[in-house]
């Protein structure tokens, strides 16, 4: 367990093919959910957890999230323009050096609502920094809104990930957001990789943490995804707390409890 870190990374540099035709005009991080755009909803979260500094990395339309980015008084942002895209792993490690020894990073097209403790209070909980490299939470695949993928993670029986298999079906899905410590990166394979890339090595090295979400999370990366999540928060009523620019200090909860966040794959 470690205080929830200070420094946190966005990570909003992607060209939002799949979302085409929509991102031929804005990029992914701009396109609104519940009228403010997936980024804000991200940055709010991570101030709410007490997030004072936020690195978040631009390439495709970079002007126009710095433009919107520039609106925002809080929390401190650090923009990293990337000149050529760097991939999820590499676009971290280039930011290495305004972030702190362990930090949030979070994908800017993804969108969740928590229960209590909030799910970036829940991975600061579960970093143990003397054995753990990287810790994901995870989201159910049979409740994970607009997502019909083959999931990503299984737990054994102590709660460990290990990430499927080729042609395997996998009962969770890496929901885009984790906590990780900066020697994740120590010996990176070049300057443009996956993340997935370092937490396969932490896999094997007995390094990689899980937690399960007990909120919900929705799939927003594709234009099918994005019109699910929209029905769904437009039909069932969902309690949205306080998430203005100018009020991001509240968080956004699930109006549903959830079962336990440890579960076993089935």
């Amino acid at each position: 367990m470690i205080p929830p870190p200070g420094s946190a990374m966005v990570l909003a540099a992607g060209l939002g093919t799949r979302l085409r035709p929509l991102t031929d005009t804005i990029p992914k991080p701009l396109v609104e959910i519940d009228g403010r755009p997936l980024i804000d909803h991200a940055i709010d979260r991570l101030a709410s957890a007490g997030v004072e500094h936020v690195v978040v990395n631009i390439h495709y339309k970079a002007a126009m999230i710095a433009e919107h980015l520039a609106r925002r008084g809080h929390p401190r942002i650090k923009l990293s323009h990337e000149a050529e895209l760097l991939d999820t792993g590499g676009g971290v490690a280039r930011a290495l050096p305004l972030l702190g020894e362990a930090f949030f990073a979070v994908n800017s097209d993804v969108f969740w609502l928590d229960n209590e403790p909030p799910a970036l209070l829940r991975l600061a909980a579960a970093f143990e920094p003397a054995t753990t490299d990287a810790v994901l939470l995870l989201q159910p695949t049979a409740t994970a809104v607009g997502y019909d993928g083959s999931g990503d993670y299984l737990l054994d029986d102590k709660g460990d990930p290990r990430r499927r298999s080729e042609g395997e079906i996998a009962p969770y899905l890496f929901a885009g957001i984790q906590l990780l410590h900066r020697r994740l990166f120590d010996e990176a394979p070049g300057s443009v990789f996956s993340l997935v890339r370092l937490f396969d090595r932490a896999e094997k090295a007995g390094r990689l943490a899980a937690i399960v979400h007990d909120g919900e999370w929705y799939h927003v990366g594709t234009p099918e995804g994005l019109a699910s999540t929209r029905e769904r928060l437009a039909s069932n009523g969902a309690e949205r707390y306080g998430v203005s620019a100018a009020d991001s200090g509240k968080q956004l909860f699930s109006p549903r409890k959830r079962p336990p966040s440890r579960r076993k794959p089935q």
